[in-house]
Formats: C-alpha cells, sequence, structure tokens
C-alpha cells in the first residue's frame, strides 16, 4: 500500500501538472509572508497555534 502512493506521488510529480505546483510551492516557500502563514497553519494542526474554546 504505501509504495503504490509513493509510486502515485512519483508519478504526479513528473506530471506536467505537478512540475506547476512544485514550481509554485518553491515560489511560496521563498516569500517570507507565505512561510509565515504556513508555520501557523502547521502549528494549528500540531496543536501549538491557538486554543480553542
Amino acid at each position: 500500500m504505501a509504495s503504490s502512493l509513493f509510486q502515485k506521488i512519483a508519478r504526479f510529480a513528473r506530471s506536467p501538472q505537478g512540475r506547476r505546483t512544485i514550481a509554485q510551492v518553491k515560489r511560496y516557500a521563498n516569500d517570507p509572508r507565505k512561510r509565515q502563514q504556513a508555520k501557523g497553519v502547521l502549528g494549528k494542526l500540531r496543536g501549538r497555534g491557538k486554543p480553542r474554546y
């Protein structure tokens, strides 16, 4: 199961759409504002964001 998932991901990464997605992610990673937004989202997903009431 896991190997087929990685094969699908690798196939997507080699496709034209995958290449565009990778290029877009790299652009976002170089943008300090987007990087901060991503850090905030990851923190919330990991439970380190604002407490939920």
